[in-house]
């Protein structure tokens, strides 16, 4: 059946398919379209009518597919009701001027199936995600509609609320800093808007709850991800982390940042681009052990010591300022690499941060211990129902249906697409294409046709914003830098005459407007200044230009030493522009470079597929533990009694107490004794070591010990009063336990993956190696959990 799936999708049957399907869907939807629209003469009687499809879904079983036809008609019959009504969008009054096109009912379709609805920019995502949204909450569930920002979750839910509200709808907003009973009411709501970091948070935090009412996100049923690929492919690598400081000290990363500089590239260490990774060669080793006065470096603690040296490493050789990251009033902020935003609050993992803040001499911040983690790819496959809507999806879907069950279905345009994409301009060098860029944008401008110049960094706009001022041309800058005039640089961009330079265009979730006379001088004109690493980032920068059937035109410069093609390119390529001498400012006319281009692009693509499916294989493993210890957790949140099961974990514990305990085949009594005494107040038991060492055989001492713990607990019950309440004093016992061992159990997985990727296994998989100790070390934090509950609740109380 996989194979048959996979085959289908190769072959492009699939999304045939589903358009068929969709397709036939569409003669019956209008029926009821016109059905309603001259039949239904009020909000009354919508919202009636709504009421009607709900009973017929709760009460007499109907299900949402045969419900789809009625439901969609009625919903575009409201849309053309609201025509020309007013509301308030984020504080200014618009008019209602949308109904539903039959290409926005074939999204909504695909959507509503649990599918990735592929629409270009401009064909109206926003209105199409009413049409699932409105019918699935027949369920009386709620609707999650996800996305990139908090800015775009305000303006939709806003935006959509004007019809949502016309059906008695309740629409939530979930932003950050909400308070437990604001969250509380915002999942309480039918369809619900927010980012997957916030939804993803509330996820994590719910599962830190110390009770049950501080719960807020407690049924996940379906969600909709709106930019699909910007957040279950481009932050899939980055998972989502709830931490405390450490307490350890600072001052190493001060230490190990002086390393770097004196090390020699090939000799001391070698550097893999590709895989972002430096490792120390025997020579490098040796330079570390001199430095530190160490004798073996892999002696104890030898592998952590490893790890931050070339932690230091990558800082100094792999990770550029204003390219990977940039200082901020003495703060060290990641650059999104896909949005070219700033991501706040967000910092990198395993010692990497601090080694880029002593790198850059800022104040280096303490590293974190992770309370709680999930990657996006196991939160989201949390949800029952998962489907999404994106710009730019089908190339990447093996990897949708490989991780998410997901098929990609791309959904025609309304009108035609009129932009021209024209061929790739190839250069020798940077200079020549930079020029050449700027004579192209003179040209462009000299006529009044609006241009929009994709880079792929902050350092690289700002290098091509020098050259453009050389050549006297006025333009703008978007990028993190000046992302505070970010709404007012977009709106601007396909006015006549501007110039826009834009750092990866990707995320910005606005749509350019022609200003008037732009079309007939040939709408928004794209200039990529060279190609990412992923094919789809630069459909989503042509894709800024020639929405719903507007003129505009693309073209992509390119040089050799890109950092795709020095990179990616291959020996051949670098062998081959060695041996040729092409004139700098001559675009290059050669078949095997340009097809090189678009190899090297699918190389990277599946090395970056391949390490988030990596992160998804060791995340996996977590996910059954992390599965495990929550449902735990809810469990004993839910639950008010437990001395029956305290009596149980007693008799563990008792087993555990004695099998450690045994030397040989004699019992170490005195220890056994010791221990007891620590738990229990001996003064009301009167306990002697002779209770102990008469009893010569297991079975005798463990029942022996078993009936002393068990009546030191029913003693400790029977002295309960209204201030004090045994299970509920066992119950924060539970979790407080619980809790502090899953934090040390998270942290010693992240060193155990660590180590199995820096140690040489041979010819065994290191994910295998995780594998089977991760069990053996899981296995052991529960029989942990167990015994640590008994021995925190016996030594914290009093008789």
């Amino acid at each position: 059946m996989v194979f048959q799936k996979l085959a289908a999708l190769i072959s492009g049957d699939n999304n045939k398919k589903m358009l068929k399907a969709a397709k036939a869907l569409i003669p019956k939807i209008n029926e009821y379209f016109d059905k309603f629209a001259s039949e239904l003469n009020s909000k009354e009687d919508f919202v009636k009518h709504f009421n009607y499809l709900k009973e017929q879904h709760l009460k007499e079983g109907k299900t949402l597919d045969e419900l789809l036809p009625e439901t969609f008609g009625l919903v575009k019959a409201a849309s053309k009701f609201l025509l020309d009504s007013e509301y308030d969008l984020m504080g200014t009054t618009n008019v209602w001027n949308m109904v539903h096109f039959d290409v926005q009912l074939i999204g909504g379709i695909t959507i509503h199936n649990g599918n990735i609805a592929e629409m270009r920019t401009g064909e109206g995502k926003t209105l199409v995600c009413t049409l699932p949204c409105i019918l699935n909450s027949l369920t009386e569930r709620p609707v999650m509609v996800v996305t990139v920002n908090d800015y775009l979750a305000e303006r939709d839910a806003t935006w959509m609320s004007h019809l949502y509200n016309f059906f008695d709808l309740k629409v939530g907003v979930n932003k950050s800093g909400l308070e437990i009973s604001e969250k509380k009411e915002v999942y309480n709501s039918d369809i619900i808007y927010g980012t997957n970091n916030e939804f993803g948070f509330d996820y994590l935090r719910d599962n830190m709850a110390a009770s049950q009412d501080q719960i807020v996100q407690d049924d996940l049923y379906f969600a909709i991800i709106d930019e699909t690929d910007s957040i279950l492919i481009d932050e899939a690598r980055t998972p989502l982390i709830i931490s405390a400081p450490k307490n350890e000290s600072l001052d190493v990363y001060t230490l190990y940042s002086k390393i770097p500089p004196q090390l020699k590239e090939n000799v001391h260490y070698n550097v893999d681009e590709k895989q972002r990774s430096v490792t120390l060669s025997e020579d490098g080793i040796d330079f570390v052990e001199k430095f530190l006065g160490l004798k073996d470096l892999y002696a104890e603690n030898g592998f952590k010591i490893v790890h931050h040296v070339e932690q230091a490493l990558k800082a100094e050789v792999l990770f550029k300022k204003d390219r990977d990251y940039m200082v901020v009033e003495g703060e060290v902020m990641i650059v999104d690499e896909f949005t070219g935003r700033l991501m706040k609050g967000r910092r990198y993992s395993s010692g990497l941060h601090q080694a880029i803040e002593a790198k850059e001499s800022v104040e280096v911040k303490q590293e974190s211990s992770t309370l709680a983690s999930i990657t996006f790819q196991n939160y989201f496959r949390l949800f029952d129902k998962l489907a999404g809507m994106s710009g730019t999806a089908e190339t990447e879907e093996e990897e949708f249906f490989k991780i998410y069950g997901l098929n990609v279905c791309v959904v025609p345009t309304h009108r035609p697409i009129a932009r021209i994409d024209r061929n790739d301009l190839l250069f020798a060098n940077q200079k020549g294409k930079l020029l050449s860029i700027a004579k192209r944008v003179k040209e462009l401008n000299s006529n009044g046709q609006p241009v929009l110049i994709g880079t792929v960094s902050v350092e690289k706009s700002e290098v091509l914003s020098k050259v453009l001022t050389l050549h006297g041309i006025k333009h703008e800058v978007l990028n993190a830098k000046h992302h505070q005039r970010e709404a007012e640089i977009v709106a601007n961009a396909g006015q006549k005459g501007s110039v826009t330079i834009a750092t990866n265009m990707a995320g910005r979730g606005t749509d350019i407007k022609l200003g008037e006379g732009v079309k007939d001088l040939g709408g928004l004109f794209i200039i990529g200044t060279e190609r990412h690493e992923s094919r789809r980032i630069d459909n989503q920068l042509r894709g800024r230009s020639g929405r719903q059937g507007d003129v505009g035109a693309s073209e992509f410069y390119i040089s050799m030493d890109d950092d795709l093609m020095r990179v990616n390119g291959g020996q051949k390529v670098q062998s081959l522009m060695a041996a040729l001498k092409f004139p700098e400012e001559e675009p290059i006319k050669n078949s095997f470079l340009t097809s090189s281009i678009e190899k090297a692009q699918k190389r990277v693509e599946g090395r970056n597929f391949d390490i988030r499916k990596h992160v998804v294989e060791y995340d996996d493993i977590m996910n059954f533990h992390r599965t495990i210890i929550y449902k735990k957790r809810k469990s004993i949140l839910t639950s008010d009694s437990f001395s029956m099961e305290f009596v149980e974990l007693i008799k563990e514990y008792v087993e555990y107490l004695v099998d450690s305990h045994k030397l040989d085949v004699k019992f170490d009594y005195k220890e056994i004794y010791e221990t007891l005494i620590v738990l229990t107040s001996n003064e009301h038991n009167n306990l002697q070591i002779e209770n102990l060492s008469s009893k010569v055989n297991r079975e005798a001492l463990v029942n022996f010990i078993e009936d002393y713990l068990i009546s030191y607990f029913l003693k400790v019950q029977e002295s309960s009063s209204d201030d004090f309440d045994v299970d509920a004093y066992i119950k924060r016992v539970y979790l407080g336990t619980l809790d502090l061992l899953w934090m040390g159990h998270i942290d010693n997985m992240t060193a155990l993956r660590q180590n199995v990727s820096l140690q040489a296994y041979g010819q065994r998989d290191p994910l295998i190696v995780y594998k089977n100790q991760s069990y053996v070390d899981f296995q052991n934090l529960l029989n942990s959990i167990k015994n640590s509950v008994v021995i925190n609740f016996f030594r914290s109380v009093n008789l």
